[in-house]
């Protein structure tokens, strides 16, 4: 009778542990479900009917087991029922702790959902009132830059006044100092200079206004338009 029921016993074990694995994802799954609990519902369905196969698994094996002739091989049958019972509670164990954590992690997700959602209504509240300030503000930057350019512009043509008025001066004085020819073209190379840097403060300042009104329309996106 032993020899007859080898292949149902190896057979019966196999399913035993299909079963163990099964449950093992399943609860697996049930831990890491972010939600809603109608899809934690019917995880646990498919659980209970894998705990409900495994079970009935283990009966069967138990049974063959007191069926063995040979009481070494009806102990040994035994023993390992034993152990897929333990293996088994131990599954419903996980299985209940795998439920606490995912029903804790989906409360605190429907929390999280809330305060966001008053969070939201708070700032649709607040955005017109400091979308005025912020206009204000923006205006008086703008302001600002202008009077700010206006005065470069002055001091530039200032500048260009002053230099075309040297160039005069070293002309004429060319003519009387005609004996000073090193000192003049010292002269003229330090005007040429001048007039470089007078080139270069202005594509400072040009730089300077692009980079202003960059970072002003830059403030302006995120405050208008943050889910852009």
């Amino acid at each position: 009778m032993a020899a007859a029921a080898c292949v149902p016993v190896r057979v019966c074990h196999q399913e035993i542990v299909r079963f163990d694995l099964e449950i093992k994802a399943a609860v697996q799954d049930i831990r890491d479900c972010p939600g809603p609990l109608s899809a934690l519902t019917e995880l646990n369905a498919a659980v209970k009917e894998k705990f409900r196969h495994l079970r009935g698994r283990i009966q069967e094996l138990e049974q063959m087991a007191r069926e063995q002739d040979k009481e070494s091989e009806k102990q040994a049958l035994l023993q390992e029922v034993e152990n897929h019972k333990k293996q088994m509670l131990s599954n419903q164990a996980a299985w209940r702790k795998a439920n606490l954590a995912c029903k804790i992690a989906i409360d605190n997700a429907e929390k999280d959902q809330l305060l966001q959602g008053r969070d939201s209504l708070r700032q649709r509240k607040t955005t017109k009132e400091s979308l005025a300030e912020s206009a204000s503000n923006i205006t008086e930057s703008l302001m600002g830059i202008s009077r700010m350019m206006s005065q470069q512009v002055q001091q530039s043509e200032e500048t260009v006044q002053t230099l075309a008025n040297s160039s005069r001066t070293i002309l004429e004085a060319n003519e009387e100092f005609k004996s000073m020819s090193g000192t003049i073209q010292l002269g003229r190379k330090l005007i040429t200079k001048y007039n470089r840097r007078e080139l270069t403060d202005k594509l400072l300042i040009f730089l300077a206004l692009a980079l202003f009104l960059a970072t002003v329309l830059y403030i302006l996106k995120k405050r208008l338009f943050p889910f852009l």
